[in-house]
C-alpha cells in the first residue's frame, strides 16, 4: 500500500497517481477511470461498472434470440 497526496488543481483536488499504478490499471494520460463504494471504502477501476451491466443483458438477450439476428443478418 502506497500513500498518495491530494494537490491543488486549478480550482479542483487532484490524486497523482504513480506510474506502477497506471501501468497496472493500464491507464494513461486522457483515461477515464469509475469510483463506486465498495465494502471497505471506495474502489476505483478503468471499466465502467454500468457499461458491464448493459453488456451482461445484450449477451442474455442476443443468445435468446439468436435465430432471429441470424435472420437479420441475411
Amino acid at each position: 500500500m502506497s500513500a498518495l497526496k491530494l494537490t491543488q488543481i486549478g480550482n479542483s483536488v487532484g490524486v497523482i497517481l504513480p506510474k506502477e499504478v497506471l501501468a497496472r490499471l493500464n491507464l494513461e494520460k486522457g483515461d477515464t477511470l469509475f469510483l463506486s463504494d465498495a465494502a471497505n471504502g471506495i474502489m476505483l477501476t478503468p471499466y465502467d461498472p454500468t457499461f458491464d451491466m448493459q453488456m451482461t443483458e445484450a449477451r442474455r438477450i442476443m443468445k435468446k434470440r439468436r435465430e432471429v439476428l441470424r435472420e437479420l443478418a441475411k
